[in-house]
């Protein structure tokens, strides 16, 4: 069975046993998630697609670890004007096990 939900703003194809990373969660390390925005539900060849949502479908994942991504480096220059900027970003991320897909 798999899943395609949505979190973070961004949508993710899972299925059950997977280990994925996501936009930063709410919750500590060991936690139980759930998360109700399920756009669609496959098992085989069969396929439940909402209108955005599944009705009455959820994703329960575990939360395995919270952490901070690479570093990338934005650097902009103006040329013959003697602008430089350099900044840099780390985006923070869970990563969680799906657990059970109920739909």
């Amino acid at each position: 069975m798999y899943a395609v939900i949505k979190t973070g703003g961004k949508q993710y194809s899972v299925s059950e046993g997977q280990t994925l990373e996501v936009e930063k969660l709410a919750g500590e390390v060991g936690d139980s998630v759930e998360i109700p925005e399920v756009l669609a539900v496959g098992t085989g060849d069969k396929i439940k697609v909402g209108t955005p949502i599944v009705e009455k479908a959820t994703v329960v994942a575990e939360i395995v670890r919270h952490g901070r991504g690479k570093k990338v480096v934005v650097f902009k220059k103006k040329k013959r004007k003697g602008f430089k900027k350099k900044q840099g970003h780390r985006q923070s991320f869970t990563s969680i096990r799906i657990k059970e897909i109920k739909a």
